[in-house]
């Protein structure tokens, strides 16, 4: 897997970021983890753990980080990119199913879906996803439907994968959780080819408490979504 990096951002993640990084180790020496202005042990951990490590002077959240991580692939040759959440919700056994479809020349970009999940299916959505946040999923499957057209079932999955043709085509300008619709736009603006894979998502009470969870989170990414885009608000 010479070709191929994955791109971690983190904020504050000292607490899991060497387990995560260690995980991701036995499948790939690629790591890049983006310390976005964290002010905790996040850099030192991961460093420690093998993974090179980049650093935002102050925090800008996930979609500015992901956008440094992967200028930085692309330019030390990357050929497929993998994004991936530093909370340790990610499976990094599902991987190859992600990279597969792009090894085999058979799409531009895969995005994972907890919602093709058959697991995730035969279970009460409540009991698997917190409330507050299947509502801003659903919303944003309807914001995504509206603009772009696009029919995707989950929008904000941080699990992913670009071929080198797709990174070097997306361009990320919302700094914070807007990103994610913007990568879809940027998927059918450039009309490249994606698939969607089932993934799973491990929801710990660590990932929860650092998720958006809260009213205020909830609020912050429906502003991003919605207000942003017609204020052009860049965060």
């Amino acid at each position: 897997m010479n070709q191929i990096f994955f791109v971690i951002p983190a904020y504050n993640e000292s607490f899991v970021i060497s387990s995560v990084v260690r995980a991701v180790q036995k499948l790939c020496s690629n790591i890049i983890v983006v310390d976005d202005g964290s002010d905790d042990d996040t850099f030192s951990e991961a460093k420690s753990a093998g993974a090179e490590v980049l650093r935002h002077i102050v925090n800008r959240g996930q979609g500015a980080a992901l956008a440094t991580g992967v200028l930085y692939s692309l330019s030390k040759g990357a050929e497929i990119i993998v994004t991936f959440d530093a909370d340790g919700q990610h499976d990094p056994s599902q991987i190859n199913e992600l990279i597969e479809p792009i090894l085999q020349k058979k799409t531009d970009v895969v995005l994972g879906s907890r919602f093709l999940d058959s697991k995730l299916k035969t279970q009460n959505l409540h009991n698997v996803i917190p409330f507050t946040r299947l509502i801003i999923l659903k919303l944003a499957l309807l914001h995504q439907w509206f603009f772009t057209g696009l029919k995707v079932t989950d929008t904000h999955c941080g699990l992913r994968a670009f071929s080198r043709k797709a990174a070097e085509k997306i361009t990320i300008t919302q700094d914070r959780m807007a990103h994610a619709s913007e990568i879809l736009e940027e998927i059918a603006r450039h009309r490249l080819s994606f698939i969607e894979v089932p993934v799973r998502v491990r929801y710990t009470a660590y990932s929860l408490e650092k998720g958006q969870r809260s009213l205020t989170g909830s609020i912050r990414i429906l502003y991003d979504f919605f207000v942003g885009r017609f204020l052009n608000v860049k965060r």
